[in-house]
């Protein structure tokens, strides 16, 4: 399969990831700790239970520590690979997943993972210790960091299943599913229903079929038999994910999105999206045709830097358009995502080379 996608430029990420929505002000730092200690002082006027000042605590506590390891990391792109953790390496599955890694880090990408063995070890193996980084939850059972990233700095312990999760979508900029049990199949749905719901930034997700596997493929066909047959979901919702067997496809799923697209937020309530790429009048003119029914209002303009996206200063210079989204067809913002990649990604050969830092 021909690449449609070279360069992703994988180091200009937003360093304050996830903050989606602004305030009419940037509240200083001092402020918000103070706010979290004012928090910390009721629970004693609650008189909460130990229990719940446990779990607080620990949680509290795990978080910060995450953030403080993925800190430093928080331009370079990345991304996240769930799977089963009994997956074997002999296993075309287990192969499939090595390839992936290896592939995303010639990308200049990094691959997350649960951290553990089977799918999530591969993966790590194919990126190798550099470009991984994991986020390992402590089980009884089943659950030892992998060997490639054992030990290493950037590896998180976590005792909470919701503190995991939340950095397992947070803190990465795509999402590939492989074949799992339980645990995969929650983390899938949980992903697709932060994205529907616009909870998190719309981003890549890929659910990656193993070779001559029907895993996704028939997961498919329920969701299309039960949910978009019975109207439980739009038919634009379908946009959100993508099946494929196909390694260079899947790399090329994720790498696509980012080409000309690089980030949103909302800005005094409207939608704004940063691009590499300035599209031209005519272009805008005909979005605003194919897309007026996300619109609550107005029309897609052309717009610079807003004063209040200043604390991504590396991401000030790159052109904008704006829109008061309706903040409901999630399904249909990604399709627009999609149409301005394809018209303005620049031709294969033709991308600007990443400049070394």
């Amino acid at each position: 399969m021909s690449r449609k996608y070279r360069k992703t430029r994988p180091r200009v990420s937003e360093s304050d990831v996830l903050p989606t929505e602004h305030c009419t002000e940037l509240y200083p730092h001092e402020s918000i700790i103070a706010s979290i200690k004012d928090t910390a002082d009721k629970l004693k006027q609650d008189q909460a239970t130990r229990g719940d000042l446990k779990i607080l605590d620990r949680a509290l506590k795990e978080l910060r520590y995450a953030f403080k390891v993925f800190t430093p990391y928080r331009k370079q792109r990345k991304v996240t690979v769930f799977g089963s953790a009994r997956t074997l390496p002999d296993d075309p599955a287990y192969q499939q997943a090595l390839q992936f890694g290896r592939r995303m880090a010639e990308e200049k990408w990094m691959t997350v993972t649960g951290a553990g063995p089977g799918i999530m070890e591969a993966a790590h193996v194919g990126a190798g210790t550099d470009m991984s980084m994991g986020v390992n939850i402590m089980l009884p059972f089943e659950q030892e960091p992998n060997y490639v990233i054992h030990k290493d700095e950037k590896l998180v312990n976590l005792n909470y299943f919701f503190t995991r999760k939340l950095l397992f979508v947070k803190e990465v900029h795509a999402i590939v599913c492989c074949a799992g049990g339980f645990g995969t199949q929650d983390e899938a749905f949980e992903t697709l229903t932060l994205v529907q719901t616009g909870k998190r930034d719309p981003m890549p997700i890929v659910l990656l079929e193993a070779p001559g596997g029907t895993y996704w493929n028939d997961w498919k066909a329920y969701i299309e038999n039960n949910l978009l047959k019975h109207e439980l979901i739009s038919p634009e919702d379908l946009s959100l994910f993508h099946i494929t067997d196909d390694i260079e496809d899947a790399v090329d799923e994720i790498i696509g999105f980012y080409s000309v697209y690089n980030s949103m937020r909302y800005v005094n309530g409207r939608l704004v999206l940063r691009l590499h790429v300035e599209p031209s009048n005519e272009f805008v003119e005909q979005l605003n045709i194919e897309f007026k029914d996300i619109l609550e209002s107005g029309i897609i303009t052309k717009v610079d830097a807003h004063e209040l996206e200043m604390d991504d200063e590396h991401l000030v210079d790159l052109p904008r358009i704006s829109l008061l989204f309706n903040r409901k067809n999630l399904g249909r913002l990604r399709q627009l995502i999609d149409r301005i990649n394809s018209e303005l990604a620049p031709a294969p050969g033709e991308e600007e080379e990443e400049e070394e830092e």
